[in-house]
């Protein structure tokens, strides 16, 4: 589904693995700014 987000902000939180960091993606390539939010990487 092609969505037109510009112009909007979308806050994920839990973004930076799994289903959390695929929608944080999906929002930021339907031209959404996104604000991601998680625990830092270990790696």
């Amino acid at each position: 589904m092609l969505v037109d987000l510009s112009g909007r902000t979308a806050i994920v939180t839990g973004s930076t693995v799994g289903i959390g960091f695929a929608i944080a993606k999906g929002f930021a390539g339907s031209g959404a700014k996104v604000v991601v939010n998680g625990p830092a990487s270990s790696r």
